[in-house]
């Protein structure tokens, strides 16, 4: 029974959960052994947490995918993809991973970046994205779908899903932001409402439906949960900021092919 209590809580998303051979989850502050600004399920290695917390916390959730290894990338940002064909001791640089091996569960860590988790459970082929609006403007998830496609995936049969992420109503922007946008395509203009004086409020996940949309996957269910609004569940980068606070934790996304 003990090992049951170890067991973090976990989110699901409606379009992944019908599928056997796909497990996922999207994992929040909670049950974890983490303190302080940390508390409790920091799942970030790159944070300035204690190294053996975070590796309890992970193990926790490795444990609760029932997966033999759980895999994240050192992120940067950037639109690069890790093809996983085993579990590795070193990090790659990257934002992304596709693999066909099942047991090994992919973790994308975010703290209001958008996670996507996608799978094409026909073909056997899994894929996950960390999304920030540099990534999702630089092409990610395009990146994540043709590695996938290259895996003997269709992104007619990719099925997507938006996690945990900082929501329209927290995420303020300048004028700056929305040039950046607009200059990429006049049609962003609607993910964008105004805010107070010259700031707007911008829909990342709004954003990321629409480029998953433009690359053939139309299944996508976004869990519509604000990482920055619900700070009990989740951790959030701009919260922090916006309490000056000198760190963050990091929150888990995870899908597996099961074994």
């Amino acid at each position: 029974a003990r090992a049951m209590t170890d067991t973090p809580p976990f989110k699901t998303s409606d379009n992944l959960s019908g599928l056997p051979e796909i497990r996922h989850g999207f994992f929040g502050r909670m049950g974890g052994v983490s303190g302080g600004l940390y508390t409790s399920l920091n799942a970030g290695e790159g944070s300035g947490d204690v190294p053996g917390a975070v590796a309890t916390n992970r193990e926790r959730i490795r444990t609760a995918m029932s997966a033999r290894a759980l895999l994240s990338c050192y992120q940067i940002h950037s639109a690069d993809v890790a093809h996983v064909t085993e579990p590795w001791s070193v990090r790659p640089e990257a934002d992304a991973m596709a693999t066909k091996i099942p047991g090994i569960a992919l973790c994308i860590l975010t703290a209001d970046c958008t996670p996507v988790l996608f799978a094409d459970a026909e073909a056997g082929v899994i894929g996950a994205a960390h999304a920030g609006w540099k990534g999702a403007i630089g092409g990610v998830l395009d990146t994540t779908v043709a590695a996938m496609i290259e895996l003997g995936a269709e992104a007619g049969r990719i099925r997507a899903a938006i996690g945990p992420t900082i929501q329209q109503a927290s995420y303020e922007v300048g004028p700056e932001f929305r040039n950046t946008f607009l200059d990429a395509s006049p049609h962003n203009a609607a993910l964008f409402l105004p805010g107070k004086g010259d700031r707007f409020q911008f829909d990342l996940p709004g954003y990321c439906r629409q480029r998953l949309d433009g690359l053939g996957v139309h299944s996508v269910h976004d869990t519509g949960l604000d990482t920055c609004a619900l700070k009990d569940s989740y951790f959030s980068n701009r919260r922090r900021n916006q309490r000056g606070e000198p760190d963050y934790g990091r929150n888990a996304s995870v899908i597996m092919l099961a074994l």
